[in-house]
């Protein structure tokens, strides 16, 4: 009878454990990637009044079962539904990853690797990838700087918002490619210019720059020539300006040189020179404005209007009598001009007077800087010449004259400068002489309208007199020659033959026009393919353009400008890329997953965590990729709690009777005891 009363508690406190059990599974209903739980239960002892016996042969008598009395029940096993999935719940997080399969994530305190299903993870002050919930950080596999590729070795903290990370070092373009169509029939082909072609580029500072070539058409047909123009930084200003070049090869080569020279009979302008057969000279007229170079924008002058020149050296010009007369350069020219000025200009720039109407007097600022009045009697007033020299800059007013009253007042006078006459004297006013071969580049600017530069040089070969010149046209051509196949219309070679490419090849250094020295160095040199270009008609418009980077599917060596981190993605693998402003991803690390023989055996630490026991197997250090056991990671879900509601309620009920049927036992065996003692009486 007393073990009845056992037996009814040891059920009563199994069931209260199993009802402890489904309380916890319940209340982690909404839990993270909580795992439900079970209990089993299993008999507990049997205490036995009678053991088997066999049968015996010799008396004839047969084997009879054990008696044995059950002493109630325990918990057999509190098993966890690990492998069971849980159901996904969106959140749009990035950084919260769901897990499919039976992989658990791999976290640390610093100390201890713990396991969770829990992928609720954030960014800490570090830029540590950890859980939200308890700071632990996530581990997983880090990226080789050398190669950018995962390592797989023992796992660490994913740091994916370093300071190295947050932003990608920019790369200087090293390659390029030029395609499109060249028509023979463009007319931009075939000028002085050339058909442009611009390519954009970087240095290895991550500052965007811009190459100008040009393509120029030869005799020959399918021959061209591309050669390098000119280099412009960010801002279009070109290098050969912004360092104090002399030109663009002190910053790259592109090519080698070549003169082509050709010789064409030029017409002088016979309406801008004359020629006198006697003296075998030839008269180029000149004007004034460019005497007075230097003086152009004098405010006298300005106001002025007009000037005329009074002597030229020691002879006046009233006294020259030869047309065109002959003036060597660095004689000295003299030129009166005659100014008038009203109140209205006299009390604006440069002037600045102040004209006090009731005194009827200007005022200035003499040398000392007082405010003393303008054309008086006073002792500490200035003279008119010496208020409009101070104004003007210029020496010898004279012959000043005030007229008028109040505003109408106006101020005349006259003033003398002088000049040097130099080479560049156009126009019409008097005559000069040029001889030749004294002077030859100013005959070719001045009388053929010829300049060299841009690539070419003229020099005269002989001025005839019935107007005509021989001069000849020498044209240097740069860069490499560019050749197609006339019959197909296919690249055929750049440079030389069986060449696709050529390189655009930059100095380490160049000297500036002052003598220093500019590094060069941030650049790198560039391979610029061709072989994408064609020779066909379209219309006379050619579509030639390049574009940085190889053209092989990839953008190889297009180079970058410093890039600034914009997103953070997590693959299905557990890779965690960064995209950057500039176009690059970046790989940061992958999480990594932990797989155990027996999952069910990992102990419960709490906060949705798990460790190795001795029947779930020990963690090697250096996990797996989650797509090797056939698993995946979902970014922006988290898994939610894999507790069946129905099924626990479903529970509470068989423990609730079976605890009711437990205390029934302990009630009859305690109203047998009581019958008992009643037999005493």
């Amino acid at each position: 009878m007393m073990r009845s009363l056992f037996s009814g508690v040891a059920g009563l406190k199994t069931h209260q454990t199993r009802m402890d059990v489904i309380g916890n599974n319940i209340a982690n209903v909404n839990t993270t990637a909580y795992k439900s739980q079970s209990m089993v239960f299993s008999d507990l002892l049997y205490q036995t009044t009678q053991y088997a016996t066999g049968a015996n042969s010799t008396t004839g008598r047969g084997g009879t079962n054990a008696r044995q009395i059950g002493l109630g029940s325990k918990t057999g096993a509190i098993s966890t539904s690990i492998t069971t999935q849980g159901s996904a719940q969106t959140t749009n997080n990035p950084f919260d990853i769901m897990i499919t399969g039976d992989s658990f994530f791999v976290v640390s305190n610093g100390s201890q690797n713990f396991f969770t299903r829990d992928g609720s993870f954030t960014i800490d002050g570090s830029g540590n990838l950890v859980m939200s919930t308890t700071g632990y950080k996530v581990m997983g596999w880090q990226v080789d700087p050398d190669t950018g590729e995962i390592v797989a070795d023992t796992v660490s903290a994913l740091t994916i918002m370093s300071a190295d990370n947050l932003y990608v070092e920019p790369e200087a373009t090293t390659a390029a490619y030029v395609s499109g169509i060249l028509d023979k029939n463009d007319t931009d082909v075939s000028s002085t210019s050339g058909r442009i072609i611009t390519l954009s580029f970087y240095d290895n500072l991550g500052y965007q720059y811009t190459a100008k070539f040009s393509v120029h058409s030869k005799d020959s047909e399918g021959y061209y020539r591309v050669q390098l123009d000119d280099i412009l930084d960010s801002e279009g200003v070109s290098l050969v300006t912004k360092y104090n070049l002399s030109n663009i090869n002190q910053i790259a080569s592109f090519g080698s040189d070549s003169d082509l020279s050709t010789t064409e009979l030029y017409k002088i302008n016979t309406d801008e020179v004359s020629y006198d057969s006697d003296s075998q000279t030839y008269s180029l007229n000149i004007s004034l404005s460019e005497l007075l170079d230097g003086y152009s924008s004098n405010a006298l002058l300005v106001a002025a209007g007009s000037s005329t020149v009074t002597s030229i050296g020691s002879t006046a010009v009233s006294d020259i009598t030869t047309t065109p007369y002959t003036v060597s350069e660095g004689t000295t020219v003299t030129v009166s001009a005659s100014v008038t000025l009203t109140q209205d200009q006299l009390e604006a720039e440069p002037y600045n007077l102040i004209y006090v109407d009731d005194e009827d007097t200007y005022y200035t600022v003499n040398s000392d800087g007082e405010t003393v009045p303008v054309g008086t009697d006073d002792a500490n007033a200035v003279t008119w010449e010496e208020a409009l020299q101070a104004m003007s800059g210029l020496e010898d007013v004279s012959s000043v004259t005030v007229t008028g009253d109040g505003s109408d007042r106006t101020i005349s006078f006259t003033v003398d400068l002088e000049t040097n006459q130099d080479s560049s004297w156009n126009g019409s006013g008097f005559g000069v002489t040029l001889t030749y071969p004294d002077d030859e580049e100013a005959i070719l600017e001045q009388v053929f309208n010829l300049e060299s530069g841009d690539g070419v040089n003229y020099a005269i070969s002989y001025i005839a007199p019935n107007g005509y010149a021989q001069i000849t046209a020498t044209e240097t051509n740069s860069g490499y020659e560019l050749v197609f196949d006339v019959d197909t219309g296919y690249f055929s070679y750049i440079g030389s033959q069986n060449n696709d490419s050529v390189t655009l090849d930059f100095n380490t250094s160049a000297s500036t026009l002052t003598g220093d020295t500019v590094s060069l160095t941030h650049f790198e040199d560039i391979d610029i393919d061709f072989s994408s270009v064609s020779m066909y008609n379209n219309g006379g418009t050619s579509t030639v353009t390049a574009t940085s980077g190889a053209n092989d599917g990839y953008s190889t060596g297009s180079g970058r400008k410093l890039g600034e981190m914009t997103g953070i993605e997590v693959g299905s693998d557990g890779k965690i890329t960064a995209t950057y402003d500039n176009g690059v991803t970046k790989l940061l690390g992958q999480i990594v997953v932990a797989n155990f023989a027996n999952a069910s055996g990992l102990a419960k630490a709490g906060d949705n965590l798990y460790s190795t026991t001795m029947n779930s197997g020990e963690f090697d250090g250096v996990g797996e990729d989650i797509t090797a056991s056939g698993g995946t990671m979902t970014s922006g879900v988290l898994e939610m709690s894999n507790v069946d509601l129905s099924s626990e309620f479903t529970e509470i009920i068989t423990t609730q009777r079976g605890f009711q049927a437990n205390s029934r036992i302990i009630t009859v065996s305690d109203s047998m005891l009581e019958e008992l003692v009643n037999l005493k009486r």
